[in-house]
């Protein structure tokens, strides 16, 4: 059953996941008295970030769903390595991350507006919530009260489902952080807005199998429009890439009609139309746009609560532990 507005603003999630589960209730006024003006400050300065560079808002999106993957919702992917130690933001999965200096800012300007008050794992948090609901997706209340971790390893972004996962082995990853498959199926529609470089879908275009040269899944008209795309050649930009639906700077429910197309990105996307536990959920969100932006919310509050730190600190700046 789908849930109401009021409800998804105010249900609190418990999530039992391999990351530490949440210490305690989250609270959506969290900053009412301590920094009234916290969400202005991070709206502010997403929307100003995302006009200079279009790629900011996937890139926050993305920022926030590997945070709360690697060790919970705690702010270690802004860590920076140090001599003994390489940190989360430098291991392969999250180099594509990029855009750190938008939290920066907001956190430099929140310093600056109440100081040591706002957790960079807050900031992150709401940034989320409002690259969505700028590029026209749907508003959520967003629980706070988090507080920064003071651990990164890039050990451990290997934690993270890679695009050539299939279903079985989605379920479980997303499972193991107390996420269902209905919810695995709604936070993968947040590539609506993403983009990839070629190294995450190629093998699918080129030799994939002893049987067949491209992905029998994929569209072969789409297939051709990628090769293109991604030239095999040394002179390549090592940039090279393609958005992840046709409509890239919109958040909108066209991910799961390219699915239903033929046209999934990475193997991760595709394999949703193939196995008839998730299948229904696709098409269900291809035709009712409205479902998937409530339940996009509703999954979205509930990654934010896992492994939350509801003890610790406050980092002062976002690449260094206090």
């Amino acid at each position: 059953m789908a849930l109401s507005k009021g409800l998804i603003f105010a249900i609190i999630f418990v999530v039992f996941a391999i990351v530490k589960p949440s210490e305690g209730a989250l609270n959506a006024h969290y900053y009412d008295q301590s920094c009234p003006a916290a969400e202005k400050i991070i709206l502010d300065t997403v929307r100003n970030a995302s006009l200079y560079d279009p790629k900011v808002p996937a890139r926050l999106l993305r920022m926030f769903f590997h945070d709360c993957f690697i060790r919970g919702c705690d702010a270690s992917i802004l860590l920076d390595s140090v001599v003994s130690n390489q940190a989360e933001k430098d291991g392969p999965p999250n180099i594509s991350v990029r855009s750190f200096y938008v939290i920066e800012d907001a956190k430099k300007k929140l310093e600056k507006a109440c100081p040591r008050t706002v957790s960079c794992a807050d900031v992150i948090a709401i940034a989320a919530r409002d690259v969505v609901t700028l590029s026209g997706g749907p508003y959520w209340s967003v629980l706070k009260g988090r507080k920064d971790g003071t651990v990164s390893l890039a050990s451990e972004s290997t934690n993270l489902p890679p695009p050539t996962f299939n279903v079985s082995q989605l379920i479980q990853s997303f499972a193991a952080r107390g996420l269902s498959v209905k919810d695995m199926v709604t936070l993968s529609g947040g590539h609506t807005i993403g983009f990839s470089h070629c190294s995450s879908f190629e093998p699918r275009l080129q030799n994939f199998s002893k049987f067949h040269d491209i992905d029998p899944s994929m569209n072969y008209a789409f297939a051709q429009t990628l090769k293109k795309k991604c030239p095999r050649s040394t002179n390549r930009d090592k940039n090279a890439g393609t958005f992840l639906d046709s409509t890239a700077s919109v958040f909108d429910n066209v991910y799961y009609k390219q699915i239903l197309s033929g046209k999934g990105v990475f193997v991760s996307d595709q394999t949703l139309l193939g196995d008839s536990r998730t299948k229904k959920i696709v098409e269900k969100y291809a035709q009712d746009q409205k479902a998937f932006f409530r339940e996009f919310a509703a999954s979205m509050v509930k990654l934010g609560n896992i492994g939350v730190k509801e003890t610790g600190q406050v980092r002062v700046n976002p690449r260094f532990i206090n």
